[in-house]
């Protein structure tokens, strides 16, 4: 290789280096709360950022001089602003950066497990997400703030699907609903639809709640603990969701579209959101699709793989429904639509 090459490669790799280095500081001010903590405080000294969250003076004095290594805070004096880059990891900001240095922190889990994992071929399950207790209770936001977007600006208005069931008053069933940020920012855009909210986790459900009685939505949506394969609903359902959840399950994918098919009224859909893993290894290479080889790699240590879409459009048909396949995100997420006929 030339020299001058190993050069830039060097340069390249060790700012990389420090962009990791940089969410790591972001993720502990998120998870302790101190970024909020400092917008509220406005310019707090040291002491006052370490009692406003009650965390030890030593360990905020240290997260601070990092954090302001990396650009997240200015100095006054001794005194501590926001800057802008700071302010957008708050996770309540509107534009929040917060998924990213959590996802961050938790890809670098992965790929610890998977390199201890390797030798043997080990495949532990999903239980390696409960070994980050920081993270866990933070999926669901990471998620919401995420995908949250992507939904309102491009899938929602993108398919006609959600129009048609909201001027018919429909039933909506989300299944793994997570904090239930799906069926909120849909009843947000439909008044006319109901939903339900079913996940195994019985904190989800809670935090679910809350989050839909907040926005005002709680006459609107019910949630509750419930099985992805094995859900029971009383009556029929025009609309069941399932969002990055069905490769979860795809090992018995069989007996999840049986139970999609037979919950559905006549004329009802399953909308199934999933990565779009793609055809042939070179589009991998793209900025946009590149994550997607990091998350199956993690994906693997679970258990499960990432599903082209047409896989997932040949199981629809497998039960007599009748699929159409749509792309968002430059191609990087799959929306599937089954009908039932």
């Amino acid at each position: 290789m030339d020299k001058s090459l190993i050069e830039e490669t060097k340069k390249q790799t060790r700012a990389e280096a420090q962009g990791a280095m940089s969410l790591n500081v972001a993720y502990i001010g998120i998870i302790n709360g101190l970024f909020e903590a400092v917008r509220h405080l406005g310019t707090p000294s040291s002491e006052e950022i370490a009692k406003k969250t009650g965390m030890d003076p030593a360990y905020v004095r240290r997260w601070i001089e990092a954090a302001f290594a990396f650009g997240y805070l200015d100095l006054e004096g001794d005194h501590y602003l926001l800057t802008p880059k700071g302010d957008l990891m708050r996770p309540s900001h509107p534009e929040t950066l917060m998924p990213v240095a959590i996802g961050s922190v938790l890809s670098t889990h992965m790929a610890d497990r998977a390199a201890e994992l390797m030798p043997t071929g080990e495949r532990p399950g999903e239980r390696v997400l409960g070994e980050r207790k920081n993270i866990l209770p933070w999926f669901g936001a990471m998620l919401e703030a995420n995908f949250s977007g992507v939904f309102e600006r491009e899938i929602c208005p993108g398919l006609d699907i959600y129009r048609e069931f909201d001027q018919k008053e429909g039933m909506v069933v989300d299944l793994g609903c997570g904090n239930g940020w799906y069926l909120r920012a849909l009843a947000k855009r439909c008044p006319g639809l109901r939903g339900t909210g079913l996940d195994g986790f019985e904190e989800n459900i809670q935090r679910a709640r809350r989050l839909a009685d907040h926005q005002g939505l709680s006459d609107r949506l019910i949630f509750r603990t419930g099985d992805i394969k094995t859900f029971a609903h009383e009556g029929p359902v025009d609309l069941i969701a399932m969002n990055r959840a069905l490769h979860h399950v795809w090992d018995e994918k069989e007996t999840v579209f049986r139970t999609l098919e037979s919950h559905l009224a006549p004329g009802g859909a399953a909308v199934i959101w999933e990565p779009a893993w793609p055809d042939t290894p070179e589009s991998l290479r793209s900025p946009r699709k590149r994550p997607l080889a990091v998350q199956n790699l993690g994906e693997h240590v679970q258990g499960n793989h990432l599903l082209r879409p047409e896989e997932i459009a040949e199981a629809f048909r497998a039960v007599g429904m009748v699929p159409e396949i749509s792309l968002f995100s430059e191609g990087a997420e799959a929306v599937i639509v089954g009908r039932k006929v």
